[in-house]
């Protein structure tokens, strides 16, 4: 078999990054001899993939297609971060597999520095399964003091739907709680293994007939853009604006800010918000 530009350079890549790779770096003893190559033999790579060292040879001489499997354990073998497989994958021509097991998501340290510096504005960084993995004082002071709800309860979802204080601070509650049902569901269409995700559904699903009905519905709908009117104790009657700016160096994590126009009475209740949160020093801290 010829080798095809794509196919080829599919090879180029796997031999740079082999090159780059330590045999200690990859879990392999690192034995005092000299090494003709540097980094790992080709047979190293094909035993951590758990593939043949004929196999391997072939794929990076650009003679061989590789299934989807093949390609996640070269990956895994190889160390690649998230841009290196989808890289890999794309050269392919596979739709790149989402690992099984995530890990914890942390608040990009970019969106950390725009929440700190949004005084005025009530903010929250949104994560997979619309988790809160970060907040201003302002958004603790205006929705709940996301500070105090346990980790692994943090969901904005979960929190419409199980804390009572929602269904009177937000005007339309039903609105907003099926529009995020419908939100949630993109977010499972994203993430169908997702176990989290899962055990929210049906944790909703026995505690809420409302859910239970929406969710069966199956409705969707993405973060974008809208108007909420809440009925606060502290601000009063609020009509805000909100808007979702995604990152882009961690797609999985949207900024969404409400705002208000200035000299209207909602800006002047933020204001007043802002007092009072400043007063109690109510402060937010990403997920750990």
């Amino acid at each position: 078999m010829s080798p095809t530009p794509h196919l080829n350079e599919l090879g180029e890549f796997l031999k740079a990054r082999r090159a780059e790779l330590s045999p200690r770096a990859a879990g392999l003893p690192d034995s005092s001899g000299h090494r003709r190559v540097s980094g790992l033999r080709r047979e190293e790579v094909a035993r951590l993939a758990a593939i043949s060292t004929d196999y391997y040879t072939r794929l990076e001489q650009g003679r061989m297609p590789a299934s989807a499997p093949v390609l996640e354990a070269v990956a895994q073998a190889l160390l690649l971060d998230g841009d290196q497989r989808r890289y890999l994958f794309g050269l392919a021509g596979k739709e790149t597999s989402r690992p099984r097991r995530r890990t914890r998501q942390r608040v990009q340290p970019q969106l950390r520095r725009v929440l700190d510096d949004l005084t005025a504005t009530p903010a929250v960084v949104m994560g997979r399964r619309m988790d809160v993995i970060a907040w201003n004082p302002l958004a603790a002071a205006l929705v709940t003091d996301f500070s105090a709800v346990p980790e692994k309860h943090r969901n904005y979802v979960r929190i419409l739907f199980t804390d009572p204080a929602m269904r009177t601070l937000y005007a339309d509650w039903k609105g907003v709680a099926r529009t995020s049902v419908a939100q949630l569901r993109m977010e499972a269409a994203k993430y169908p293994d997702d176990p989290r995700l899962t055990s929210l559904v049906g944790e909703l699903s026995v505690q809420d007939t409302d859910f239970r009905q929406w969710w069966a519905a199956h409705h969707v709908a993405t973060l974008s853009v809208g108007t909420k009117v809440l009925h606060h104790p502290v601000a009063g009657e609020l009509s805000l604006d909100w808007d979702t700016l995604t990152a882009s160096t961690d797609p999985d994590q949207q900024l969404v800010v409400w705002t208000a126009e200035a000299g209207s009475p909602t800006h002047d209740g933020l204001r007043v918000l802002a007092s009072w949160a400043a007063g109690r020093h109510l402060a937010g801290t990403p997920s750990e």
